[in-house]
């Protein structure tokens, strides 16, 4: 009869307190904390063997005991039929299947000659802990994706100069059924490693839940054997297609083995093939690796049943969860910060966001089409996306109100302001913004003689500018100094003659010189 896991050294301790110290089973069990039944097992057990007393015997040593009490074996009959446990083991991988229904199964194919279901489990975990450590390891049905990258390098020649340049190789493998999936890129940057699963998903028809890539920096931001950080751009894609990043543990290639099989394979037999061949673009290179990838998910496997085609139709397949309806649009997402001007700098272009965030730091999630911001996953901005280095995306929204106000000024504004006063107040405000070498000059003079209109209404402030015009006064505090005393509404100096014009002579200046 099979015992309980225990300890060599407990099972001493169990014969130390019954036969030594003269415990009851429940005072024993209390000690060493396990449970009555077990302490009771094995006090029957010794006492079957004629252990009663304390210390043993030197025919008891720890080999003996081992052996009597703690090894067990797994009896077979020659005359039941055993079953195949490699198919056993590969039944085992859809996510509803047990080893109770697969027991059964075996119990109807062979009427009474049948191991228990006990026996059946025995069994089958002997044979599981026979098999290589590889095996050992447990991957449900669309589960698992593990993904890496090969080592060595694939040459592309560019047509016109001759230059060789490299192209890294891709490579993702289903846990269960090994169903292979490799294509090129020129790097292992972002978004080279991300659209890569974009297409992988698309290869497979699915999508599995869990994804194990390599701890490599496209994936996360900040190795770590226990909380890696991942990449938000990729978090961001794993989203959209509604699975999870478990990234490996760094130097641990076995919690990737599949991936670490999978890049060897297809070294071997892709790579390999392709060494003598000449490429001169990655689209022919990737037609190429695609043929052969057909081949290889084609051909028989030695370990396995079928082929990884057929065991991926067979077993991950019905398990992978749909494609979303909405095709994934690379979006790299980043953290910035609001500068004192409230804009954000994406690739030397600037884009606004709203003023009250200055200094704060916000999402940017920025697709080829647009530049959309987020503040504690609010959406706060949204910009077509420009490649003008060093130009500025404003919305007026995002400004404070004095500066939208300043951003709307420009002469022609001033002029039609003044226009709806009267013609001498258009005629007044075109007039000193010509007068200086730049209009923006004389914004802060015309604001201000606007604004007289207001406080002495617009029909004296029009009398005013006409006065202003003919006495040639030009300073806003001239211009005040008319409407305060009330001359605006004293008819309008003539215009004295000057009897000094006709007079040629370099000492006469005439009246003009004093103005």
């Amino acid at each position: 009869m099979p015992t309980a896991p225990i300890s060599m050294r407990k099972l001493k301790e169990i014969l130390r307190l019954k036969y030594g110290c003269s415990l009851s089973h429940r005072q024993v069990a209390k000690s060493l904390s396990i449970s009555p039944s077990v302490v009771s097992r094995y006090a029957n057990r010794a006492a079957q063997m004629g252990i009663t007393s304390w210390p043993l015997s030197e025919e008891w040593d720890d080999v003996t005991l081992h052996q009597k009490f703690l090894h067990t074996t797994v009896k077979t009959n020659p005359q039941i039929t055993t079953p195949d446990w490699s198919v056993i083991h590969q039944e085992l991988k859809p996510k509803t299947m047990t080893l109770q229904l697969l027991w059964e199964e075996y119990r109807e194919r062979n009427n009474n000659k049948f191991y228990s279901y006990n026996h059946f489990c025995r069994l089958y975990k002997k044979w599981l802990g026979c098999q290589k450590p590889s095996m050992r390891q447990q991957h449900k049905a669309g589960e698992k994706l593990f993904i890496d990258y090969c080592g060595p390098t694939m040459n592309i020649i560019d047509p016109t100069t001759g230059e060789i340049k490299t192209a890294q190789i891709f490579v993702a493998v289903m846990g269960a059924s090994n169903y292979t999936y490799a294509e090129a890129t020129w790097t292992q940057g972002l978004e080279n490693w991300v659209m890569s699963h974009a297409r992988c998903f698309t290869f497979l028809g699915g999508v599995p839940e869990l994804l194990i890539p390599d701890n490599l920096k496209s994936g996360t931001t900040r190795s770590c054997r226990y909380d890696p950080d991942i990449n938000p751009t990729y978090s961001q894609m794993a989203a959209h297609y509604n699975t999870v990043i478990v990234p490996a543990r760094p130097y641990k290639p076995k919690d990737k083995a599949k991936a670490e099989v999978a890049v060897q394979i297809v070294e071997r037999w892709i790579m390999a093939a392709l060494r003598h061949e000449d490429f001169f673009s990655l689209r022919q290179l990737n037609i190429r690796i695609e043929e052969l990838l057909l081949e290889l998910n084609q051909r028989a496997m030695k370990v396995h049943p079928g082929t990884r085609h057929s065991q991926f139709i067979a077993i991950d397949k019905p398990e992978l969860k749909p494609l979303p309806l909405e095709p994934y649009i690379y979006t790299q997402v980043k953290m910035v910060t609001v500068h004192i001007d409230y804009h954000i700098d994406i690739e030397k272009h600037y884009y606004s966001v709203p003023h009250s965030l200055i200094k704060k730091k916000l999402e940017a999630h920025i697709t080829g089409e647009l530049v959309t911001v987020y503040h504690q996953g609010e959406c706060v901005a949204v910009h077509p996306r420009s490649h003008k280095i060093g130009g500025h995306s404003t919305l007026d929204a995002h400004m404070p109100v004095s500066h939208r106000k300043q951003g709307e000024w420009s002469p022609q504004r001033f002029e039609k302001w003044a226009q709806d006063i009267g013609p001498k107040t258009e005629e007044l405000v075109t007039l000193l913004m010509q007068e200086r070498p730049h209009p923006e000059q004389a914004y802060r003079v015309c604001l201000g003689l606007l604004a007289l209109g207001k406080q002495y209404t617009t029909p004296r402030l029009e009398a005013a500018c006409g006065r202003a015009l003919h006495t040639g006064i030009r300073r806003l505090a001239g211009i005040k100094s008319i409407l305060k005393k009330g001359l605006d509404n004293q008819p309008l100096p003539e215009q004295q003659l000057d009897l000094l014009a006709e007079i040629e002579h370099n000492n006469v200046r005439g009246n003009t010189y004093y103005h």
